[in-house]
């Protein structure tokens, strides 16, 4: 595939790509095809793939129905449960609305409550997610896969072979290493683009249905931004931030913004948003392909899992491979495990990594704007 839209029209129409989807997803339902929707990084999005099912994000990142959510939810829970709750609660969201089944993970104690709730009105099927990634911890998520699997087979009517699963494991790798070859990119010094197109990119493709081009879209992309780069098109020196904790998206790209409007640019993002979508492969070759699929996500670097060797791993990997000057981490109000976990990764980054870190807390309101900007200002003005 050839772009042959300029990189700014690319970029807005990846931006765009989540409104569409609100119209395409009537339209897949139309033609009879399944779709489930999901919460997590650890949902198996290859399951979908291979039943024939659309998959989709449900995640809401919005204030708009907090207030409805906190009739049901308590005030003091992470905004983006209660974000998602209310969505679904509301009946605003699309996606929800027309996922045949949604799929949770009792990734923290809110989500899995919250999915107690939501199986008043919605059929919600919840994977138990281990809190460790050890050798017991990889059957038990191998034998959700497995449960899930049948759920699925039983509520279609259908039968998912190990064939059907393998070739959903080759396109969605394909679409991993070519997410990782256009972010790469970001290697380069100055930056030929600025982190928040490159997110629009990473964030965009994930509300398009059929996965079949995206490998090759972000192929094309990735061309283009190397032609241009040599030909003298990019950003001015600036100093290269890494953004890591929760995942990022809607109003909290605020936390994006904030960066670059103040001299920055972020080169990668290590959380749900980032390099956690596509830095591991599914075994492709493996005999047992339920269990490289499960092992895959469940290596997953999240601050759930105890202990958590993986993301600190990810992490180091890409403030050496991207030259960070700096890592911001970006937490949730309420996400009790990232808020937790923050202090040791203070530690790492400025211990042993030898770069300044620095935590930014917030929720789904833009009242912390311009504090988030006097804040991060200072942060990379001090790089």
């Amino acid at each position: 595939m050839e772009v042959i839209k300029d990189l700014p029209a690319v970029f807005e129409e990846f931006a765009e790509a989540r409104r569409n989807a609100f119209v395409n997803v009537k339209k897949v339902k139309d033609q009879g095809i399944p779709v489930i929707g999901a919460y997590c990084t650890y949902f198996p999005t290859e399951i979908a793939l291979a039943a024939g099912a659309a998959s989709v994000g449900l995640c809401s990142t919005s204030g708009e129905t907090i207030a409805e959510a906190e009739k049901d939810l308590p005030a003091n829970l992470c905004p983006l449960i209660k974000s998602s709750y209310g969505f679904a609660k509301a009946d605003k969201c699309p996606f929800f609305y027309f996922s045949d089944i949604v799929v949770g993970e009792n990734t923290c104690d809110g989500k899995k409550k919250m999915y107690e709730l939501m199986k008043d009105f919605k059929d919600v099927f919840v994977m138990d997610l281990p809190n460790s990634q050890s050798e017991n911890g990889l059957k038990l998520y191998k034998d959700e896969c497995l449960r899930l699997k049948a759920y699925i087979e039983e509520k279609f009517g259908i039968e998912i072979t190990d064939d059907d699963l393998r070739k959903a494991v080759k396109l969605e790798n394909g679409i991993r290493i070519a997410k990782k070859q256009l972010i790469d990119t970001m290697k380069k010094d100055p930056c030929p683009v600025t982190g928040h197109d490159m997110y629009k990119i990473l964030y965009g493709s994930g509300f398009k249905f059929d996965r079949t081009g995206i490998a090759a879209e972000m192929d094309a992309i990735g061309e283009k931004i190397e032609k241009e780069y040599a030909e003298g098109k990019m950003l001015d020196k600036r100093p290269r931030i890494v953004i890591t904790g929760c995942p990022i998206g809607g109003v909290t790209e605020k936390v994006i913004q904030a960066v670059e409007n103040n001299g920055g640019v972020v080169v990668a993002m290590e959380n749900c948003t980032g390099a956690k979508q596509y830095d591991r492969l599914v075994d492709e070759d493996a005999e047992d392909i339920w269990g490289a699929l499960a092992e895959r996500y469940l290596n997953i670097g999240c601050s759930v899992m105890t202990p958590n060797p993986n993301r600190y791993d990810l992490l180091g990997r890409i403030i050496d491979e991207y030259k960070a000057d700096g890592v911001l981490e970006m937490t949730l109000q309420a996400c009790h495990t990232y808020n937790v976990e923050h202090k040791s990764i203070e530690r790492f980054c400025t211990e042993k990594k030898g770069v300044p870190y620095f935590m930014v807390e917030t929720d789904y309101s833009t009242a912390d704007v311009a504090q988030l900007n006097t804040r991060i200002a200072a942060f990379i003005e001090m790089l």
